[in-house]
């Protein structure tokens, strides 16, 4: 996929100062924040990702969720795992974060005009896959219909609930959700993210769609099968990889497999080129 990298080279390793604006829970795990950098854009592109440092603790990369077409803030969702990400949790608005970024390889959106597109969102993967969702709404012309599977293990996991409403109600939208284990209250389908599938197999060209997956590793071997059977090419299957990153510019090598940093040559990959790579997924 496309590389990115925008803005000053001093921007890859110096921090800018971002100012907290909104946060709010959205899980008993995640948190959604809204940052602005002085009223400049951050100049990202649909899945890449920011450094974000809190001074004494350290650093995570964390995915952009929001759409560059969209006001110059933009916005994440932090999953609480460690002690950077426990430290952001703890922020409130008008406190400060440092951002490094935006890096890495993007979902390449604007090569697949004329297409039909379909993102699968496992978990907190439909975090980084609404930057890129929002952007085909915003190009909505530039595109053809749209279809949304996204799972989570229980329904008190489900992200950007009013978005997805609003998103189903788009013409030439098929939306689908899925849960692991329902609740009372869940009417939905229960199952695993494949269980999907079976839905959109009249209504879906694959010679005619770019797919996009955003999720747990192991999620993919298992929707990609699926995404093969239904006639998909592996030149139009696009997975974001999750590694445990740090530098973000390809220097300390945590990312590494099999030679490739992810940093650098990811997180955004077509398939076709992660095969022989079995670490990769």
């Amino acid at each position: 996929m496309n590389d990115a990298r925008s803005g000053e080279r001093g921007s890859l390793f110096l921090p800018k100062i971002a100012t907290l604006v909104t946060t709010y829970p959205m899980t008993d795990r995640d948190r959604y924040f809204e940052f602005e950098l002085d009223g400049r854009e951050l100049g990202h592109l649909p899945g890449q990702f920011v450094e974000v440092s809190i001074p004494g603790i350290g650093e995570a990369p964390i995915s952009i969720s929001s759409s560059p077409t969209r006001d110059p803030r933009f916005e994440l969702v932090v999953r609480n795992a460690g002690r950077v990400t426990a430290a952001l949790h703890k922020l409130v608005p008008g406190e400060k974060t440092g951002i490094r970024g935006p890096f890495g390889t993007h979902f390449g959106l604007d090569g697949c005009k004329g297409k039909d597109l379909l993102f699968v969102a496992g978990g907190i993967g439909l975090a980084p896959l609404r930057s890129a969702i929002n952007y085909a709404f915003d190009n909505r012309p530039d595109y053809g219909r749209i279809f949304i599977l996204s799972g989570c293990i229980d329904p008190s996991q489900r992200l950007f609930t009013e978005e997805l409403a609003r998103w189903s109600r788009e013409p030439a939208v098929t939306l689908l959700e899925t849960v692991d284990r329902p609740d009372a209250a869940w009417h939905g389908n229960t199952g695993v993210i494949t269980s999907l599938f079976p839905a959109i197999v009249e209504s879906i060209d694959p010679t005619a769609t770019r797919a996009f997956l955003v999720g747990p590793p192991v999620m993919y071997k298992f929707v990609i099968l699926e995404l093969k059977n239904l006639g998909f090419q592996d030149g139009d299957i696009v997975v974001s990889l999750e590694r445990h990153m740090k530098c973000g510019v390809g220097k300390c090598g945590h990312c590494q497999i099999d030679g490739m940093l992810v940093c650098r040559e990811g997180p955004v990959m077509r398939y076709e080129s992660l095969i022989g790579h079995p670490e990769a997924l």
